[in-house]
This record gives C-alpha cells, structure tokens and sequence, in this order.
C-alpha cells in the first residue's frame, strides 16, 4: 500500500454499483500514526420519471423501490432529481425517491402542475410508504454493454425472439435512457422495451420525430403485445 511515504495509501474501488454511491472515509494506521480522509462517491447518470402499464399512481414506495431496480436503476435521491431539474427535467407526475418523498421537478411553472408559482423541486413531503401510491423517479447510470435497434413490424414476442437471434436481450427502459445519455443514442423509430413500452430516444430534435423542442426518450405508451407495428431495442454486454 505505501507509495511515496509511509502514509501514502490508495483506496480503488472496482466494480462500481449504482448503490455504492456514498460517502467514504479511509483510515491508514501505522504503528501510532494514523491518517484518515473523508470522501464523497457520485456517480454520472441520468434520471427518468416511471409508471406502469397499469397508468399514473400505481407504486407504494416498496413497488416504486423494486420497479426501478427492473428497469435497470434505483429509486433516484434528492440530490439526483435536483441535478436532472437543472438539467431540463420537467415533469408534472410526483413520483418516490430514495429517501421516502414524494417530489416532482417544475422548469415552466403552469396551472395543471401545482400551480404558477416558482419553478423547482415541489414536494408532498413524507408519505405512508405502504398506503399512499405515486410514480417512481430511477436513476441509472452508465452501460456496461451497448443497445441497439432492429427495425420491423414485431409483436413483443417477436422482438424478444429477434434479440435472442442477435445474442442479446431487449432492452430495459434504464438501458435505453443510459444510450440515450451517455452514448448519443438517436432513433426516430418506436422500439419495443421489456416492460412491455414502446419508446424512442432522440438527441437532435427535428420535424416528424417525436414532435418536441428538447432532446429526450418519448414514449409511446403500453401497446397491445400483439401489436406488429413496432421494431426492438436490443441489448448485449
């Protein structure tokens, strides 16, 4: 462990999981002598608002909790929401957080979306983690595979079969915002997702392709599995 004196130390940590995120403290000692250091793990990623097929306010906070994790995330912190509201988030659902709130980020303050007071974080403050039901905000963070569209008129189980004929899995919606974020991942092409959603992620808005002003993933909602009216997203590690 030491390097340039008796002191020097180094602490890696390897194989980095979404809940690792924390602070640290690191404490050398050496005989009599002892040295400690506090720090702070962040990690990059990105935030996406989530409900099921079901429709809006379907989650206790333990379903929202397990629900992210399926979806190849967690539950976001405060913090998390925080950065993605400074970051163009705006959406108008509350939703649970790690730390048991329920809170929703407002840019452009309305009257369908608590009112037109001043753009933030609203809150509705603690909840009844098991009675009272709202969204789910997940975090994710970067991918250690790769996504990627196969275009068709595919039912669900068609799209499974074709990301099993290509070694891969359809995507989970963490995966698809996680390209989208951190790999530019644009696709003007409805996609199935393994919870049964169709989406596409866009990093260059343009005319006919989602019809929003701000990059982002849109959502065409919970088809009919039956559909055949929509390619795949695959995933592969």
């Amino acid at each position: 462990m030491r390097r340039g004196h008796r002191l020097d130390a180094s602490l890696v940590i390897a194989g980095v999981r979404l809940e690792d995120e924390g602070r640290y403290r690191c404490e050398l000692i050496n005989g009599i002598e002892d040295e400690s250091l506090a720090l702070t793990l962040r990690l990059e990623g990105v935030v996406f608002p989530y409900q099921p097929s079901r429709g809006r306010y379907q989650f206790n906070y333990y379903e929202a909790k397990q629900a992210c994790e399926e979806q190849d995330g967690r539950l976001a912190t405060y913090a998390q929401l925080y950065q993605a509201w400074t970051e163009g988030l705006d959406w108008c659902n509350a939703g649970w957080l790690l730390e048991g709130s329920v809170r929703y980020p407002v840019l452009t303050a309305r009257a369908p979306c608590g009112g037109r007071g001043r753009p933030g974080i609203r809150s509705y403050g603690p909840r009844d983690r098991k009675r009272d039901r709202y969204d789910a905000f997940c975090f994710t963070s970067a991918l250690s595979g790769h996504v990627f569209f196969v275009p068709g008129r595919l039912t669900l189980s068609e799209a499974h079969a074709a990301c099993r004929r290509r070694g891969a899995v359809v995507a989970k919606v963490g995966h698809l915002y996680a390209a989208w974020k951190f790999s530019g991942l644009d696709q003007c092409d409805g996609g199935w997702l393994a919870d049964g959603s169709v989406r596409f992620p866009i990093t260059t808005p343009r005319p006919r392709c989602g019809g929003l002003p701000d990059p982002g993933v849109r959502s065409f909602g919970f088809p009919r599995p039956q559909q055949a009216a929509y390619g795949t997203y695959c995933y592969s590690e």
